[in-house]
């Protein structure tokens, strides 16, 4: 029996990116020893059979926490934004889960291996969207002497939550925690407190990002132990766009010391001329090499 598990979950939009993921997995030696799950959210019954030979399990998603309907409005890859918060129920047996989106793919093992080790005690094994070069997420825009507009993604999702201002303004300027891939035991308290705050925000607030707010209430206002791992553990490429190596073939930070990309994320895309290369594995960008010459390439998996 395996007792670590990597999971994610799509539909059919998504099935690509997907058969992505877990091939950028299984490519490597020590996946052997870890589980593949996977929350079927409306995948097709061929992409279930395509999958079946290279995954251990997959489960069809719920709603696990009670949704008015006319917030779903047939999106069911919306139960991502709920299911994954209760991973143990799905996928019981397992001593830690790592999560990791189906528009994002493994590019270095150790990667792997630090979330597994991140979540260690009950911890939350997680990445902040903040480092060097990143793009700003919050703003404040001043009026007249101390009267200011914040915006900042927390704070946005909080206030139409309606968790209510005191919790808000916490949330307003902590570093924001992209929930795309994440760790954690399954006897972790951080389940519990996830669930509870995720019940709060999906009273009031949308389904999209919900989880992401909850997740944050739970970092910086009920104060859940949690391991901080590098940026290059979960590279946002809308953040920043990676540089590529020629002499190793393979991604890396921007800035020195120019590390390896352990997980590439596109989340939110990138688009060209009004197309997502998620949606287009066709789609190539100018990308930096570190002699400064500029490539054309895709950013997603061996392509």
């Amino acid at each position: 029996m395996k007792k670590n598990v990597i999971v994610s979950l799509a539909d059919s939009n998504y099935f690509e990116l997907l058969n992505e993921l877990i091939e950028s997995i299984v490519r490597f030696e020590k996946s052997k020893e870890i589980a593949i799950c996977i929350l079927d959210a409306g995948l097709t019954d061929d992409q279930k059979n395509i999958l079946s030979s290279k995954v251990d399990e997959i489960k069809s998603a719920e709603w696990d926490i009670d949704v008015p309907a006319f917030k779903v409005m047939g999106k069911e890859w919306l139960k991502s934004q709920v299911s994954r918060a209760f991973l143990p129920k799905y996928f019981p047996n397992y001593e830690k889960y790592l999560w990791i989106d189906c528009d994002a793919w493994v590019n270095d093992w150790n990667a792997v291996e630090l979330y597994f080790k991140a979540c260690e005690n009950g911890k939350l094994g997680i990445t902040q969207t903040i480092g060097p070069g990143y793009r700003i997420t919050s703003k404040v825009n001043w009026l007249f002497g101390k009267l200011a507009i914040i915006k900042s993604q927390n704070f946005k999702h909080a206030i139409k939550s309606k968790i209510g201002y005191s919790k808000a303004r916490k949330l307003a300027f902590a570093p924001h925690i992209n929930i795309g891939v994440f760790s954690l035991e399954a006897d972790s308290p951080a389940w519990s407190s996830w669930q509870k705050n995720l019940f709060q925000t999906l009273k009031a607030g949308n389904i999209f990002g919900s989880e992401g707010l909850a997740i944050n209430m739970s970092v910086y206002i009920d104060d859940l132990k949690t391991e901080f791992l590098p940026l290059n553990c979960n590279w946002i490429t809308s953040n920043l766009l990676p540089k590529f190596d020629e002499k190793t073939n393979t991604f890396v930070e921007p800035f020195l010391p120019n590390y390896k990309i352990g997980i590439m994320h596109l989340a939110a895309g990138i688009w060209k001329d009004g197309k997502d290369m998620r949606m287009n594995k066709d789609i190539k960008i100018k990308i930096e090499n570190l002699e400064g010459r500029f490539l054309e390439k895709s950013l997603r998996f061996n392509n």
